[in-house]
């Protein structure tokens, strides 16, 4: 389910050209399609969590996909009808369905395996949003040129059947977290005055906007400044994303593993390599640098965006877990939703590098945050 809530989330990023000629918007316009999912997520995270420590998060989960679906099939009508307002309407849905989803499995597998793998655990589920980025990124363009680019949407909703099938015949009986008292709202808001938790979800603003930032904006650059096909630079940048399967995981081992359940060497080793190649991003020209670029910068950023969602659980009582959570996932996401629009205004302002160049401000600062970011 959650792939395809990834694919479906960022596939319009692939098609970005085909989204400006046809609807007759902007760079920045078009980057709120990809967006305003994001920005959905911001605002609905929170409430979902503190829904998710009340409630059976299982039945939940299957409220989303319903969401989901019909999301899907309104984005396909107004994206035939070259109806732009309505075609983000049915976006906003799309986000709400992902963040219930989101949040909703972060908390199931963070309680399966609380132990010292709790980190492993987590990164190898949120491992599922790189994948679907990948198959967005990458099919997106296919998707387009067989049946129109508005089919990108309903296509990618559909995919989540199966998985919605699977989830239901295996999850009996994890809904909902065992022997823990029903949060008070003095509970809840002292989860989102904590500073510890305040600290960490600052590194995953910054790591999510890094991530989604290059993203959105890759594909467009390789297209419009190096003339490469809407297909070879969807395929190149489908990498970014795509090595954070492998990098995810790892993320969680090295924390349990060789740093003995310690986070934030692991944080601060991702800023630290993603920053400079993010910075200097626009001043590659060869294509197999492009690629080495890409894969090691996705593969440094992506370390922690998996990790910090094990580190935000183990700074709270296990009554609290799912709104910790959540409220990472609306800090976060609210990087993930700032990021492709204000550089879209940034690209028409000043041009490809400088923009890149700021973006690597932000790992900077990450690289700061990091170093006094608590263990817990």
């Amino acid at each position: 389910m959650s792939v395809s809530l990834g694919a479906y989330e960022l596939v319009p990023a692939s098609v970005t050209p085909l989204i400006q000629d046809s609807l007759g918007v902007g760079q920045s316009a078009a980057g709120l399609v990809v967006g305003v999912m994001f920005g959905t997520a911001v605002v609905a995270s929170l409430p979902v969590g503190v829904l998710l420590d009340r409630t059976d998060s299982r039945r939940t989960v299957a409220v989303g996909i319903g969401l989901l679906l019909v999301g899907g099939a309104w984005g396909w009508q107004a994206a035939t009808d070259g109806a732009y307002w309505p075609l983000l309407a049915s976006r906003v849905l799309g986000g709400i369905a992902y963040v219930v989803t989101w949040n909703a499995g972060i908390d199931i597998v963070g309680r399966s395996f609380s132990g010292p793998n709790q980190a492993t655990a987590v990164s190898t589920f949120t491992a599922s949003g790189p994948v679907g980025f990948a198959l967005g990124q990458a099919l997106g363009p296919v998707v387009a040129g067989v049946w129109g680019w508005p089919a990108v949407f309903p296509v990618f909703a559909v995919c989540s059947l199966p998985g919605l099938a699977l989830f239901l015949a295996t999850s009996r009986g994890l809904g909902r977290a065992a022997a823990t008292p029903t949060p008070t709202w003095a509970d809840l808001r002292g989860v989102v005055t904590d500073r510890r938790v305040l600290l960490v979800g600052a590194l995953g603003f910054l790591g999510y906007a890094l991530y989604l930032f290059v993203n959105s904006w890759a594909p467009s650059y390789l297209t419009q400044q190096l003339d490469l096909s809407l297909a070879l630079g969807g395929a190149l940048t489908a990498l970014f994303p795509a090595v954070g399967v492998l990098s995810r995981v790892t993320g969680g081992l090295l924390s349990d593993r060789l740093f003995g359940g310690r986070r934030t060497p692991v944080v601060l080793g991702s800023f630290v390599v993603a920053t400079p190649i993010v910075a200097g991003f626009t001043g590659l020209q060869r294509i197999p640098v492009i690629v080495a670029a890409l894969l090691v910068s996705g593969f440094a950023i992506q370390l922690c965006l998996g990790l910090v969602f094990a580190y935000v659980r183990e700074l709270v009582a296990p009554e609290v877990a799912a709104t910790a959570v959540a409220f990472l996932t609306s800090v976060g996401l609210a990087g993930a939703f700032l990021a492709p629009i204000a550089a879209g205004a940034l690209i028409e302002l000043v041009g490809y590098p400088i923009t890149f160049g700021l973006a690597g401000g932000l790992g900077l600062v990450g690289v700061v945050l990091a170093l006094y970011a608590p263990e817990p």
